[in-house]
């Protein structure tokens, strides 16, 4: 076996070892993977906590308290400083203190409601960091088929100006071409090495953008499997439209956001009315004196009802009703930016969709071209400039059918995202 041989079936047992992936699989390892989904999963995890926090309001409070009292002056009665005043005695007691919330008058029950939809809203952030990652990740999947359509079209176009070379020579050894055309097919064949080159860098790095998309913290060797087109795109823009704003996380996680700060600004509305306390206390003195009961205990309702602190409950108000309104209106202006991104996104797709057919027919007249010229070249009608302009039209439309397919499942993939479809 040759040494050429033993190469190539070393090179095909490596490409065997390499695994495969596909799309659904790297979007899949993306989601799993990728630490923007994990901290905007934990995000909206910890703003679950907040819906509990609010609602402990409804439960009752339950405290321990020990207290020790010591005065040099036995029998005092008096004590200034203080707007409730005791005996001050030498004493130890120990007691619980419990409260329950009565009535608000509905600030909590806003509260919570303010906590729900403020969760649910974190909820489609999560949503929305999904769709990112997974755009991302089709987008650079498809880029990394594209770059490899491209070296191959590469490698193809080199071999093929090496057989122009060593032809072109041999017909210069025979003096049936001059020097001249053998400088002329040597430049050609340096300069689709370079093309190689370059074809083969961009590979290694649409791989590395791949695995970094995939939440791989370094390039991860696998093998692509081709992706068909989809399906035919939709004409109906005023209808991707509408299921944009409908599907969009983005979008519904703001709406949310707004009812939250309305159900905010209705709980501060809710800061005029009285609250309502029961309290009760129970307890035994540690140290007895026979001044002192050993035990003790008091049950009461506590109603607050605020008259005025300096405007500070208006001012809240206030405050949240204008973050309202303001986010009111930020849902308007995401709804526009939507509506043009879908109808930017589809103008897009359909161009490269277009492109798919002109690039195809190009390549057919590019391949007629480079026969021809071929042809004369052979029979002396043409020349070694003529033949290396018909190669270098046949590479670039080669190159140019190889990327229009990418091209159009990347503007594809980004209409999905536009339209909320990729979650």
């Amino acid at each position: 076996m040759t040494r050429a041989a033993v190469l190539l079936v070393m090179a095909g047992l490596l490409r065997a070892q390499v695994p495969a992936i596909s799309l659904a699989e790297a979007q899949q390892i993306a989601v799993k993977n990728h630490p923007r989904v994990a901290s905007a999963a934990l995000t909206a995890e910890a703003s679950k906590s907040v819906i509990n926090e609010v609602r402990s309001a409804y439960y009752p409070a339950l405290s321990s308290n020990t207290t020790a009292v010591g005065t040099p002056e036995h029998n005092g009665v008096l004590f200034a400083g203080a707007v409730t005043t005791s005996s001050i005695f030498d004493r130890v007691a120990s007691g619980l203190v419990a409260s329950q919330l009565l009535t608000d008058f509905g600030r909590t029950k806003n509260l919570e409601r303010s906590g729900k939809l403020h969760s649910a809203s974190k909820d489609q952030d999560v949503i929305k960091t999904r769709a990112q990652v997974l755009v991302d990740v089709t987008q650079a999947y498809y880029n990394a088929l594209a770059s490899e359509a491209v070296l191959k079209v590469a490698q193809a176009t080199l071999d093929l100006r090496r057989v122009t070379l060593r032809q072109v020579t041999a017909l210069a050894q025979s003096s049936m071409r001059s020097t001249l055309d053998v400088s002329f097919a040597q430049v050609n064949v340096s300069q689709a090495e370079l093309d190689l080159v370059r074809a083969q860098d961009e590979v290694k790095a649409n791989h590395a953008r791949l695995s970094a998309a995939m939440g791989n913290d370094r390039d991860q060797p696998f093998t692509l499997t081709d992706t068909p087109l989809p399906a035919e795109l939709n004409s109906d823009v005023d209808a991707l439209i509408a299921q944009a704003t409908q599907q969009r996380p983005d979008l519904a996680a703001l709406r949310l956001e707004q009812q939250a700060l309305d159900s905010t600004a209705e709980a501060e509305k809710d800061l005029r009315n009285p609250t309502i306390t029961a309290a009760a206390v129970a307890g035994a003195a540690l140290i007895k004196d026979d001044r002192l009961p050993e035990t003790y205990s008091a049950t009461g309702v506590n109603v607050s009802i605020p008259i005025l602190n300096g405007g500070l409950f208006k001012a809240r108000r206030e405050e949240a009703e204008s973050r309202a309104a303001a986010a009111g209106k930020d849902v308007q202006t995401l709804a526009l930016q939507v509506a043009r991104d879908v109808q930017v996104a589809w103008l897009d797709a359909n161009d490269a969709f277009q492109r798919l057919d002109v690039t195809a027919r190009m390549v057919a007249e590019a391949n007629e071209a480079e026969r021809l010229a071929e042809a004369r070249y052979d029979a002396a009608l043409g020349s070694i400039v003529e033949l290396s302009q018909a190669q270098l039209n046949k590479a670039s439309a080669e190159i140019a059918a190889a990327t229009a397919k990418y091209e159009y499942l990347d503007r594809r993939a980004a209409l999905d995202y536009a339209m909320g479809v990729l979650r």
